[in-house]
């Protein structure tokens, strides 16, 4: 007999959250879905290093002093770090309103507004709030339903709000934002200390070189030297100059958002209501101040009910009956043929069974006390 079963499934938020992230050991890692840069950043690091401590921190060591690899392996352990730290956690994405609170968002907005006539264009959705004395206007979000909080935005490529939204960066590969900003400005500042120092050491090792077997041999000897001058060379300028560019920001307690949008400069001529005037203050906010938790809930449970079919025998016990459905006629009437102390009864009392003719073969179709005539293919046999 088959029996319902109805089994819980686990089903875990992250995997019902919409935008485009992907979400790796049970939801745990967050990152956004294009992830090949990312992948060319792990690979420049891990190879310039890999060639940086294979052949030249031995011969430094010997040289000059064996604290060489050691703070080369700070460096890179902690730039390593930070940008998995960056790369692997939640920049501050802005659950979307569930469809009651849109609603409700929308009935709100229509009674600020009003009943637009055909035609015309509606007002823009923009609430205003005050901050530091100063009005800040909240945008609403067409795709989320909300009202953006301040500083927040709406990342494009990871189709998601974004608290304090700093700018989208492939070579991490997910969004910068209030909750991974200062992992993301320690870990180009530690990248940019480690390409300083390991083009440094390389120049120093050329040099040492170069004085025991002549330049031009140096260079034929050691072709993967080489190799990490030149990447360390053209990467530097980048690394350094965005070093230089976020500290500027941090300072002034400004987002890479707001300085393109010139939020703050220019023609707005509007001072930034998130700055305390002193330099201290604001890299104290926002390298050293409290993180705040995911407001995602990434590993929620949602638990959904399935029901699967079970085909299996049941055991009866002593005191157990068939049900009469189950029961051929055979052993419905051996059943009934037993009186109550066990004597069989007389023939007489036993009902035949009643079959049709239909039912009946053709040999058997006679009436009471006819003698069965043998056919003539059984007197052949017999012979």
């Amino acid at each position: 007999m088959s029996v319902m079963v109805a089994r819980k499934k686990v089903v875990r938020k992250w995997e019902k959250l919409p935008g485009r992230n992907t979400f790796c050991c049970d939801g745990r890692i967050m990152m956004a879905r294009q992830k090949g840069i990312f992948y060319l950043t792990l690979f420049l690091i891990l190879g310039t290093c890999a060639l940086f401590f294979a052949f030249e921190c031995r011969y430094l060591a010997v040289q000059l002093s064996p604290a060489i690899p050691v703070f080369a392996a700070v460096l890179f352990l902690f730039a390593m770090a930070t940008l998995l730290r960056t790369s692997f956690s939640d920049p501050g994405v802005i659950p979307r309103a569930l469809p009651d609170e849109a609603a409700f968002i929308e009935m709100e907005i229509e009674a600020t507004n009003g009943t637009v006539p055909q035609g015309q264009r509606p007002p823009p959705r923009i609430k205003n709030f005050q901050i530091n004395n100063q009005i800040v206007k909240l945008k609403y979000c067409y795709t989320c339903k909300i009202f953006r909080p301040p500083r927040a935005s709406h990342c494009s490529i990871c189709d998601n709000c974004v608290e304090r939204f700093d700018h989208h960066c492939p070579w991490v590969g997910n969004c910068v934002g209030k909750r991974n900003y200062r992992y993301f400005y320690l870990f180009i500042l530690s990248l940019s200390l480690l390409t300083i120092y390991i083009f440094t050491f390389n120049i120093v090792y050329v040099a040492l070189k170069s004085l025991k077997i002549g330049f031009l041999n140096t260079l034929k000897e050691t072709p993967g030297t080489v190799l990490e001058v030149l990447i360390c060379f053209f990467t530097l300028w980048s690394v350094v100059g965005l070093t230089g560019f976020h500290t500027f920001l941090v300072a002034l307690n400004q987002t890479t958002n707001e300085d393109i949008k010139g939020s703050w400069t220019g023609k707005n001529r509007v001072q930034n209501p998130y700055s305390h005037g002193n330099i201290v203050k604001n890299c104290c906010e926002v390298l050293c101040g409290p993180l705040p938790p995911s407001v995602l809930d990434r590993r929620g449970i949602l638990q959904q009910e399935e029901s699967t079919a079970q085909e299996g025998s049941c055991l009866q016990g002593p005191g157990t009956q068939e049900p009469p459905a189950t029961q051929g006629p055979g052993q419905a009437q051996e059943g009934g043929m037993k009186q109550q102390d066990g004597s069989i009864p007389p023939p007489s009392a036993v009902p035949a069974p009643s079959v049709s003719d239909t039912e009946m073969p053709e040999e058997k179709q006679r009436t009471p006390g006819e003698l069965p005539v043998p056919s003539p293919d059984a007197g052949r046999a017999e012979h």
